[in-house]
């Protein structure tokens, strides 16, 4: 930590860093105009950066420069069970990797402080509607993930630094939201500015704070944990201007499903978002956490909210001890990050957005910002005429109802507003319909209190919503099983089905394998669709059902006024109950033993952990780059649900028939996610999802939909497993063409490791998700990106052909990729190297994060 610009904080114990004097050192009166991200990236630069660079990279800041890379220390790391899971087991492949070198393996540690949470491993195999679901789920969840949670029990004391909440406490952005983040750190004697990535793409929610809270790959994550900067250059930081105040009746969800429309209509891929204006003020905290929970969906990085009154009414809400409570207000105004100061922040663009035009709102089908306003369902071919026959389900049946995920139950008047359209609805003799698998998974033990609180747990328990989980479940792809009987009429039927639920993530074939399509909608509008039990329905003009006296009653019958859900907040959610459910969960003393083996015990008979391959085999072996084959040509919006999907692992899978042969009965299959701690389990949901469109096998001259490939230069059609353990066996080295917006989606580190293990060397592609980007470079994929107007289409790819790749891999710099025909001509077709920094090529060049780690420590150990 360096000491220049080290002062006193005024009214504390503590010091701080002056980034104002720094910056305008450089150039005088330069900080007022500094946006807040850039505020909060140099304020990092000058507590952490060698002094001889400091001013260097402070200019990229002032000047919004963006030539050179500039390191970046996150104060934090957080992961749920699945990535954090999986970087664990790396970190202790990793130990291994250095005892056989003959180096000591408990000096692999996290030097950043680390927290795990357990959230995403439950199923909803009990619904909402099942008396102690919650038990229930929770212990089908233990048993299930038995070898998973030994792994992450050892790991809280053969690692330092680490601290894991178990099962069944919540989700991990709603309890970072609520609790773990401090908004400003203290530490050492001195205050600073929380930072943290996380990961899991949804980790930008506690923007909503203040924090700049990135999401990245587990692989990213993982050189974090060991203490490596993050290197950056400054994004383009975008400022939001709201206006307007919100219509009555209006939710967060409606809010953010418009913003996600407009949005990526603006284009802000990659971009550091801010919202301000004075719309700002008339949305309340948990009104900005959803809005920031979306991020990835708008396609941005990061989406800030300036430190306001609202801040700090929030951390009152929520418990926070007084003394912090002062101490980020007072920091917040001193450094010129509390709202007022950043009156006179300028932004190279920006977009306006009026809240007042927002109507009540779903999104659907298959993506996020398809948005559609309820007003246009009949209009968009959504809602229509059901034929009603007793005993059957209906066309659009929905057959799942699930108040689910962070994004919105981390927002009381959310929840609040469900309960009360619950109440309203049992009032006047409204049912569930019996098709309708419901469930309420809160991301927080706090919301069951509040709802108890307001007498409305009773009343969405008796609509078939109690409480399943704190977990991601359905959010995640976790929805459970189906009724057999339901199931077998949507087979026999071949019934179009779907789910409504208040999530982020609608993809097809993520809620569940016989949902085709799904939709995303607010709390309260995930009861109404559970009382009509079709999205055929036209929610705000068709009948929901007839009272006692035989009086039609529909959506706006039952919808609660602003004024009763405020009046019902302001009684029922009080800070205790945030205490009551989070001091004892940080309440962690945990001793790191001698005692304990600093090398893991691996047990032989697992699919769920094992000893990670990476300095084994192939994966040791260089890359060629030449004589690569096709695995796959595929389209744009690619997503890591395509790449390696999340939810339930089906017996006629290559992965279910792994399992199946290793002695675990189909109900216990558990998800592709919970696999991932196992390579050779993992690697079989490699494009496994039944959604894939492989432009490699066409039957009568169209795509053919599912796990399909095409093995050349047989042209033998096959499942894409057998097409992979071909080529394994051949020691076939591979590439993967594709469209735009290739790896978009949840920070999915097993999208970037399934195809390395396939023998996937290359990568060309229009554009890349961020995260997916990083994750390719972090397993030594390298990802190249055709000429602006350039695409598979361009050269008449289809997968015949071999490639090769030549020239010298600096950042951004064009090679060339080689195209040989069947026919024995080529093409030389120039590309540009998507290693964008310094530290990508290092990475990259040593084979992977892992790799470059290892042997950086064994030089040092050796010096």
């Amino acid at each position: 930590m360096n000491t220049l610009n080290r002062k006193p904080l005024p009214g504390t114990q503590l010091d701080y860093f002056d980034t104002r004097a720094a910056v305008n050192a450089i150039s005088p009166d330069a900080y007022d105009k500094l946006p807040y991200t850039s505020r909060v990236l140099a304020e990092n630069l000058v507590r952490r950066c060698d002094p001889a660079t400091l001013d260097d990279c402070l200019k990229q800041i002032i000047e919004r420069k963006r030539e050179l890379d500039f390191p970046w220390f996150p104060a934090r790391v957080v992961c749920h069970d699945i990535l954090g899971q999986t970087a664990l087991v790396d970190l202790a492949g990793l130990r291994d990797a250095i005892a056989d070198k003959g180096g000591d393996p408990s000096q692999i540690n996290p030097v950043v402080p680390t927290q795990l949470i357990v959230d995403h491993s439950l199923a909803v195999e009990h619904a909402g509607f099942e008396k102690d679901a919650f038990e229930k789920n929770r212990a089908i969840e233990d048993r299930r993930n038995e070898d998973r949670f030994h792994f992450i029990n050892w790991t809280k004391t053969a690692f330092k630094n680490i601290d894991v909440i178990p099962p069944g406490n919540g989700i991990m952005h709603q309890i970072n939201l609520e609790r773990m983040s401090p908004v400003v750190q203290a530490r050492d004697g001195v205050a600073f500015p929380d930072t943290l990535v996380g990961t899991d793409s949804h980790t930008p929610m506690v923007d909503a704070l203040g924090v700049i809270a990135v999401g990245v790959g587990g692989l990213e994550a993982e050189s974090v944990m060991l203490g490596r900067a993050s290197y950056m250059r400054l994004p383009d930081i975008i400022g939001v201007e709201l206006t307007g105040k919100p219509q009555a009746g209006i939710t967060s969800t409606d809010i953010v499903l418009a913003l996600t429309e407009f949005l990526r209509n603006e284009k802000v891929v990659s971009s550091y978002l801010e919202f301000f204006g004075d719309g700002v003020p008339h949305l309340s905290l948990g009104d900005r956490a959803t809005i920031s929970n979306m991020t990835p969906e708008f396609g941005a990085t990061a989406a800030m909210f300036y430190i306001d009154q609202q801040t700090i009414d929030y951390l009152k809400l929520t418990g926070r001890e007084d003394e912090q409570v002062r101490l980020v207000e007072n920091y917040a105004k001193e450094a010129g990050l509390w709202a007022d100061s950043l009156e006179n922040a300028e932004y190279e663009r920006v977009l306006k957005f009026d809240l007042s035009t927002v109507v009540r709102n779903i999104a659907g089908p298959s993506n996020p910002h398809n948005r559609v306003a309820t007003t246009d369902l009949a209009a968009r071919g959504i809602s229509g005429k059901v034929e009603d026959v007793p005993g059957q389900m209906p066309d659009g049946a929905c057959i799942i109802a699930a108040i689910t995920s962070c994004t919105n139950t981390s927002n009381p008047r959310n929840m609040i507003a469900a309960g009360l359209i619950a109440r309203n609805a049992n009032q006047l003799g409204l049912t569930r319909k019996p098709w309708v698998k419901s469930s309420l998974a809160p991301g927080s033990k706090a919301v069951k209190l509040y709802l108890e609180e307001a007498n409305l747990l009773p009343e969405l328990e008796k609509l078939g919503f109690g409480v399943v989980a704190f977990a991601c479940t359905s959010c995640n792809g976790m929805s459970g099983a189906l009724d057999p009987k339901i199931k077998q009429e949507i087979v026999e039927r071949e019934l179009y089905t779907t789910a409504v639920l208040s999530g982020n993530r609608n993809f097809d074939g993520r809620i569940h394998p016989h949902a085709d399509q799904a939709f995303l909608a607010s709390p309260p509008l995930v009861v109404a669709y559970a009382i009509a039990g079709t999205i055929r329905f036209d929610i705000e003009k068709d009948v929901l059902g007839t009272d006692s006296n035989s009086n039609p009653v529909t959506l706006k019958d039952i919808w609660p006024s602003d004024e009763e859900i405020d009046a019902v907040i302001a009684e029922s959610v009080k800070p205790e109950q945030f205490r009551q459910v989070y001091n004892p969960m940080f309440d962690i003393s945990v001793d790191y033993g001698e005692q304990n083996n600093p090398l893991y015990d691996w047990r032989p008979q697992t699919t769920y952990i094992r000893r990670p391959p990476y300095w084994e085999g192939a994966l040791a072996g260089e890359r060629t780059m030449k004589g690569m084959r096709p695995l796959a040509v595929l389209g744009d919006n690619i997503t890591t649900d395509h790449l390696s999907p999340s939810n339930a692992i089906q017996a006629s899978s290559a992965a279910g028939e792994y399992l199946a042969k290793m002695g675990l009965p189909e109900e216990d299959f558990n998800s592709y996610a919970t696999h991932r701690g196992d390579h050779l389990t993992a690697q079989r949901a490699t494009f496994a999802n039944p959604k894939l469109l492989n432009e490699m096998v066409q039957e009568n001259g169209q795509v053919k939909q599912g796990s399909l490939a095409r093995i050349e230069p047989e042209g033998k059609v096959t499942r894409m497993w057998e097409a992979i353990e071909t080529y394994m066996n051949r020691n076939q080295p591979l590439i993967i063409v594709a469209g735009a917006d290739y790896g978009q989606g949840s920070s999915r580190d097993w999208a970037a490791k399934g195809v390395r293990l396939a023998g996937v060397e290359v990568i060309v592609a229009e554009g890349f998700e961020r995260i997916h980007r990083t994750n390719l470079i972090g397993m030594g994929v390298l990802p190249l990106e055709f000429k602006a107007g350039e695409t598979r289409q361009t050269y008449h790819i289809d997968g015949t052909e071999t490639f090769d790749v030549i020239g010298e891999r600096t950042p951004g710099a064009t090679l060339t990729l080689i195209i040989n025909r069947a026919n024995g001509d080529s093409v030389e077709v120039p590309v540009t190297c998507r290693l964008d920094t310094a530290e990508e090529v290092s990475i990259y060049e040593a084979g992977g994060v892992l790799q470059r780690f290892a042997q950086d420590f064994l030089e040092s150990a050796a010096s």
